[in-house]
């Protein structure tokens, strides 16, 4: 797990300097699907349940599962939803991360700021012996008070030598896992997904995949994935320079929240 996660680390270090405007989603999938063939593992995205590409891309107020596409240029002033998952000697490694395109609004930093947080806060509150509903109880007070909403439909998930394994990680308050403690050993992902307005969710009748919100308001969202260890959370996707810096996640003005 360490080391599918430590690649899909590296793959978004390798991504992060292409997404600015001017380039495709289609050539971002590109660059990491060539990427991660070039070193001997496999795009995870290609062909799950008939998803067609490598990567997800969600640009502004879509929410989850962007399809990349040559005609979806990135401009100034967007955000994008960057999500990687690769395998790596049959184990798998997922992480995500929100990018300003460019000069973006304050509303949308703010947005992608206090997003980024609400992982962070939740990776280092929970540990050993706290029910799996610690991080909806983290994340959803936290994220309210600033007037946004979490996405209910869409959860973290068990991962390992599967894609989705047997739990899902609820962002939002609920008494669903509280029967699932947090044991060491355990690996999972944690990635909220934060709306700007209501919580609500539509599906791409035609794709069948792209999730956007429902009141068209922005949405933003940061994922790693972690082990639960004796004594708290360790994040196996950290990037190459997110470990130099000594950050989980490094975000412009996260630092206000």
């Amino acid at each position: 797990m360490r080391r599918a996660a430590a690649f899909n680390g590296e793959l978004m270090d390798y991504i992060r300097p292409h997404v600015k405007a001017g380039i495709s989603t289609e050539e971002l999938n590109t660059l990491a699907h060539d990427y991660t063939l070039k070193h001997g593992h496999t795009p995870a995205c290609l062909g799950y349940h008939g998803f067609p590409k490598s990567l997800c891309t969600s640009i502004n107020n879509v929410v989850c599962h962007g399809i990349p596409s040559a005609t979806d240029v990135l401009k100034e002033g967007d955000i994008v939803n960057v999500d990687l998952t690769t395998i790596v000697d049959g184990f798998y490694g997922d992480s995500s991360e929100t990018f300003f395109v460019g000069y973006v609004s304050s509303r949308a930093r703010k947005l992608v700021a206090v997003t980024a947080r609400a992982l962070v806060m939740a990776i280092e509150g929970v540990k050993p012996g706290m029910p799996l509903s610690a991080i909806g109880e983290i994340i959803q007070p936290f994220v309210e008070s600033y007037g946004y909403s979490v996405v209910r439909e869409y959860t973290g998930h068990g991962i390992g030598r599967e894609f989705h394994e047997n739990f899902s990680v609820f962002h939002h308050r609920t008494r669903e896992c509280d029967q699932v403690i947090l044991r060491p050993g355990m690996t999972f992902t944690i990635e909220p997904m934060i709306n700007m307005g209501k919580h609500g969710v539509v599906t791409d009748k035609k794709d069948k995949w792209t999730v956007r919100t429902k009141d068209r308001s922005l949405s933003a969202q940061f994922e790693h994935t972690v082990a639960v260890t004796e004594s708290g959370i360790e994040v196996l996707t950290l990037t190459p320079s997110q470990k130099e810096s000594g950050q989980i996640l490094n975000v412009v003005g996260m630092e206000k929240y």
